[in-house]
């Protein structure tokens, strides 16, 4: 390993902190709160620093060891890591510095650059410490600005100073923003050494150990941190419409007749549609504000039906691309109820958001929720607490014990709300409905129906690895299939297929892209593009079979479309960043056979009577809320339109869709 400018590394380590008598450090990966895993970094002589980085999130989750070399200005000189990533593909990756020349390889990139000023190489498999590496290489660089390679630049900003009280004793820490890396502003938490203290969000979060009890207050200071940078995004990029909107010369489509009117105008005044009809014949009031849609497009805004939002860019990026309604699914409960606030209060920007309760048993696998139930009075409680506090549907999960399914559906039913999700380990997607269950979550459970003699614990990612390695030899047109899918239809059972999730499991290896991914490649800033290319969130066992994990998919895909035509009602979700990704999953419902205009419609209509909302949402009709989209483009002709928004009204807000997705570094 490089050791450049070692004779002025010992002033440099003191610096940095470099302290021999504390030269171990530990901290933990808390899972909305529960302990799932650590990291251990050791700062040696000579500048090495060895991390290692390791947690459990339902049998995924990354084991990982890295060795830096820290230079005098704080930058990498070399770095080395190996491991399993996320999903357990093997991860080899090394990078070095000569002279100018900057090297690095993993399993996706080979590459090479010159460059004469101090950089930092941002490792594709990278551990939480490298980021405080980041944060004290680019504190010493002018401006707080340091390039990154392959591509990119990075400003860091200190925030601001707290003292936390931990177990452990009192503790000073700085919240330090990273711009350049993400959509949004990322950040981390260092102690007055500038070591690692903290970094993460409500879903996920990683703190020294002795301070794990400081978690809701740290949340707490970032939050505001992120709600007023959320805050000033709003009143920039908002119009707020305090009197009546007038969309004129519109091409109309309604989801409830399929048909698209020529040339109409659209009213729209205190947030509700108030009017619709031929632009000649209907009258602009006197002090309307006009948007002369000019030919284009305009229909009800989308749903994402499997959403997990968070505050930061999901919310902007939902109304950029036209979805102004999500169905979260799985969330922290505090942290939810006050980004819904913040975007209710105009606050923030993000779309309207109905609430699913989550829950799961207890075990090893257990999901991401602090809602455990193991038996009736537990399953109860849950539901009474989700009832009284606005929740229309409760999720189970994997680890659900399957003889509490029909408790949980006859106690979430007396208060009037739905039961979905993860079909639990060691039962049949069958035998989940008819045990009361009303929709089913992802369309691999249902593969999995047929697979029950080759796997029935479904809590690890032996429910993704199976159905790649056989749904391509199930046979659609079986009497089972055929039963199967009239046992959905006769109790109106919905699927949440997120088929578009499988785009990226089957199909990603390193340096290998699922289409999906090519779509967004030119938009998203060159950390987001690099992360795409690399061909991460791909299974293990893809590049051995790519042909037959691709079948799979196809296959899955395949059953979408015959679900639909079979009469089983479909809703629209991304299980992923609504924003970037519900586009892909539309699409592939055509690809799967279902007509571009039902697609719609599903996409709009369909997702409300899901949600007893179409009386008042989906619809371009005098009396429904005004959430609209403007389009350039046909999308009942060409899905891939349905990326061309330009304007979105959401009842009494009106965006620009390209202003939205500028603030966030993304190409319109």
């Amino acid at each position: 390993m490089m050791k450049a400018g070692m004779w002025m590394l010992a002033g440099a380590l003191l610096s940095l902190g470099w302290d021999a008598a504390a030269a171990t450090e530990r901290s933990a990966v808390l899972i909305l709160g529960k302990a799932a895993g650590y990291q251990q970094v050791e700062y040696l002589p000579e500048g090495q620093v060895k991390v290692h980085y390791e947690y459990n999130d339902r049998g995924r989750g990354p084991v990982l060891d890295r060795t830096y070399t820290v230079t005098a200005n704080g930058t990498v000189a070399a770095s080395e890591g190996q491991g399993v990533d996320y999903l357990k593909a093997p991860v080899q990756e090394r990078y070095t510095v000569q002279g100018t020349s900057h090297t690095w390889k993993n399993a996706a990139e080979e590459g090479q650059r010159d460059l004469k000023g101090p950089a930092f190489y941002l490792s594709l498999h990278g551990v939480p410490e490298e980021t405080v590496l980041l944060v004290r290489a680019a504190l010493k660089a002018p401006g707080q600005r340091l390039a990154l390679l392959p591509s990119g630049e990075v400003h860091v900003q200190a925030i601001g100073t707290h003292t936390l009280q931990g177990t452990a004793g009192k503790r000073k820490v700085r919240l330090y923003a990273l711009s350049g890396i993400d959509l949004v502003p990322a950040y981390v938490w260092l102690d007055e050494n500038q070591r690692f203290f903290a970094s993460g969000s409500s879903w996920s979060l990683l703190v020294r150990e002795g301070f794990e009890n400081t978690r809701d207050q740290l949340l707490q200071l970032q939050d505001a941190e992120e709600g007023r940078l959320a805050q000033a995004r709003a009143q920039q990029l908002t119009t707020k419409l305090d009197r009546p909107l007038a969309i004129t010369h519109a091409r109309v489509f309604d989801p409830g007749t399929l048909a698209v009117e020529e040339d109409q105008t659209v009213l729209v005044e205190q947030g509700r549609i108030t009017a619709v009809g031929p632009s000649a014949k209907l009258p602009v009031p006197k002090g309307a504000r006009t948007l002369d849609a000019q030919g284009r497009f305009l229909m009800p805004g989308l749903w994402d039906m499997h959403a997990h939002i968070n505050r930061g860019a999901d919310g902007p990026l939902a109304i950029a691309a036209g979805i102004t309604t999500v169905r979260d699914l799985a969330n922290d409960e505090q942290a939810l109820a006050s980004l819904i606030s913040s975007i209710e209060a105009g606050q923030d920007i993000g779309p309207r958001v109905i609430k699913a309760g989550f829950m799961d048993g207890r075990s090893p696998y257990s999901g991401p929720t602090k809602v455990f139930v193991d038996d009736e009075a537990e399953a109860r409680a849950a539901i009474d607490h989700y009832a009284a506090n606005g929740f229309e549907q409760i999720k189970v999960y994997s680890s659900t014990k399957p003889e509490l399914v029909q408790v949980i559906a006859r106690l979430a039913h007396a208060k009037g709300l739905r039961v979905s999700g993860h079909v639990p380990a060691f039962m049949t997607a069958q035998q989940f409905i008819e045990a009361g269950a009303d929709e089913l979550q992802h369309i691999n459970f249902l593969a999995l129906n047929f697979l029950f003699d080759r796997v029935q614990d479904t809590r690890t990612p032996a429910r993704f690895i199976a159905v790649g390695e056989n749904a391509a030899s199930l046979e659609l047109s079986s009497p089972a299939v055929r039963g199967f899918i009239t046992l959905l239809r006769e109790r109106n059972v919905v699927v949440d297929p997120t088929v578009s999730i499988f785009d990226d499991m089957f199909h990603n290896h390193p340096g290998h892209w699922n289409e999906g991914a090519s779509t967004v490649l030119a938009r998203v800033p060159p950390t987001w593009q690099r992360w795409l290319r690399s061909g991460a969130g791909g299974l293990p066992d893809v590049p051995k079979r790519p042909e037959l994990y691709r079948d799979s998919f196809l296959r899955l895909v395949e059953f979408v479309g015959l679900l639909h035509r079979s009469g089983v009602h479909i809703v629209a979700g991304t299980d992923n960043v609504s924003g970037l990704f519900l586009p892909r999953e539309l699409e592939l419902y055509v690809a799967a056979g279902i007509p571009p205009k039902e697609v719609l419609r599903i996409a709009t209509l369909g997702n409300a009577e899901v949600m007893k909302r179409d009386k008042t949402f989906g619809r371009v009709l005098p009396g429904y809320t005004a959430d609209l989209i403007l389009i350039e483009g046909d999308p009942t002709l060409l899905m891939s339109d349905v990326r061309k928004v330009r304007h979105v009204v959401r009842g009494d807000r009106l965006y620009e869709s390209a202003a939205l997705f500028r603030s966030m570094g993304i190409t319109p």
